[in-house]
């Protein structure tokens, strides 16, 4: 998987298509990505010891990575990434539009 955890990216698909967030959590073995604030679900949370008041939780559920698009540090707008190979070795992370290099 090409993104990683506090990438800015794009939803391009589903019930949040064209909201914008970071990565929170990364979920390799399921492809999916966990964003901040984005795909909230109502949870239910019964009462409890500490907490004498049941409630209702709005909670982040993941989002499959084909669903969302890394953002070009340099124009803003939804960017595809390709991996080059320096001379050294070392892998770099390149957005395809700007050619601008990725953390």
């Amino acid at each position: 998987m090409k993104l990683k955890k506090g990438d800015k990216v794009l939803v391009i698909a589903g019930k949040n298509k064209g909201q914008s967030g970071a990565i929170v959590r990364v979920l390799t073995a399921s492809n999916k990505v966990l964003l901040d604030g984005i795909n909230l679900v109502k949870r239910h949370r019964k009462p409890s010891a500490q907490n004498r008041k049941g409630q209702i939780v709005d909670k982040p559920m993941p989002i499959h990575a084909s669903n969302v698009m890394l953002m070009d540090p340099k124009t803003g707008k939804p960017t595809r990434i390709k991996i080059v190979r320096d001379a050294d070795g070392s892998r770099e992370r390149v957005a395809v539009k700007s050619g601008e290099t990725l953390k």
